[in-house]
């Protein structure tokens, strides 16, 4: 039998930087021929490893249908699959099984799990020069801000649940302008295990001076209004790998019709329904609409909190849009490290499922179908519903 050939359509080291390793088994009865059992498993498992990425139906037929041609496996460029290797076959009985590893990048639009909330963790944002903040005090414009885009987030928004974290400013900000790209994964995923979290958001108020002014001066004003800047960034990681999944800069002014010397209080009512208050509210607005559509085709991912036997707790519930009756499967944890010594997270598809049997607000209890013992899950591993 000749060789099978992968043709791999784009290379590791250039691979999308949302892009994970699947890691999966499939199994197919032998009925005729070897290669065309074996044909059937490899399928079977892209199949797996597609659905449990995110991928939409359409895709999964599409990629499935044309995978193999004569000896050769081939991947229909469909923009999900960016190349899969055969890491291992076996024969037992009248069944094979194949392992293989394949690197998904998930469907933007068509997807799975639109029908859950993902948590999203919204730490305190950055002013970046913070003596631009002297006209008015609005000193507290960094904690507002990011307390009144989490509630619109689950006020307005479809697909995210968030938490807060305002006490302290993470080291985000340095890291970021300096480009230690590493560090903002580990600091990422480190908030994203405390506070339980599948994503965090940071941002920076980028410039908040007045147009036509240097050095925020008043010295030479009188009673005129000044335009004043508001431009925010916004960055959404995944706390699971610590990989950038969106990224945007709202730039925006709006004229300062307070008096020039006034302290203003960015909680009050006065300040948000000013005409520079309502620049702002309307920055989130958008900012909010751009999120979730991003966020929307993100799998939801629970993490596996406890494990006893042939059942698991998972910390999404109620909240998130769990219900009695779902089913999940569940994967383990296993990161890719290239020659290059970069490391790409990776991870194993279980072959069992499980069905949730009890929810709670927080969290659900599920067990596999046949009682199966899962003795390959751990603590920390991921359950995704597809």
């Amino acid at each position: 039998m000749r060789s099978l050939i992968f043709i791999i359509f784009t290379t590791l080291i250039n691979m999308p930087t949302s892009a994970q390793w699947y890691e999966t088994q499939g199994h197919a009865i032998i009925n005729s021929t070897n290669k065309h059992a074996k044909t059937k498993a490899i399928e079977n498992a892209l199949k797996k490893a597609l659905l449990v990425a995110g991928a939409s139906v359409s895709s999964v037929q599409q990629v499935v249908n044309g995978l193999l041609t004569q000896d050769e496996i081939s991947i229909r460029a469909s923009g999900e699959v960016n190349s899969f290797e055969l890491i291992d076959e076996t024969y037992s009985g009248n069944t094979v099984t194949v392992t293989i590893r394949a690197d998904i990048f998930p469907n933007e639009r068509q997807c799975f799990s639109a029908d859950y909330r993902k948590s999203l963790l919204i730490t305190k944002s950055h002013i970046k020069v913070r003596e631009q903040a002297n006209i008015g005090g609005i000193y507290q414009l960094d904690k507002v801000l990011v307390k009144k885009l989490a509630k619109k987030i689950n006020t307005d928004g479809l697909y995210l649940d968030t938490k807060l974290i305002l006490k302290s400013s993470s080291e985000f900000s340095r890291y970021n302008h300096s480009l230690q790209v590493e560090r903002l994964k580990n600091i990422t995923m480190s908030l994203a295990d405390i506070s339980d979290s599948q994503f965090v958001l940071f941002s920076e108020i980028d410039d908040i001076s007045f147009a036509g002014e240097e050095n925020n001066s008043w010295q030479f004003w009188q009673e005129d209004i000044y335009d004043r800047y508001f431009n925010f960034s916004i960055y959404v990681y995944n706390g699971s790998n610590g990989e950038l999944v969106f990224n945007k800069t709202y730039q925006s002014s709006a004229p300062w019709d307070f008096a020039k010397r006034s302290q203003v209080d960015v909680n009050s009512n006065a300040f948000w329904q000013s005409e520079y208050g309502n620049i702002i509210n309307q920055t989130l607005n958008n900012a909010i609409t751009d999120i979730d559509d991003t966020m929307m085709c993100q799998p939801t991912r629970g993490k596996i909190v406890k494990v006893s036997g042939n059942e698991v707790m998972i910390n999404l519930g109620k909240r998130h849009g769990v219900k009695e009756g779902d089913e999940f499967s569940l994967l383990h944890t296993k990161n890719f490290t290239t020659d290059l010594g970069k490391t790409y997270a990776g991870f194993n598809v279980s072959p069992f499922k499980v069905k949730i049997i009890q929810v709670s607000e927080e969290s659900a209890t599920a067990i596999t179908a046949k009682g199966e013992v899962l003795d390959n899950i751990q603590l920390q591993d991921l359950a995704v519903r597809y």
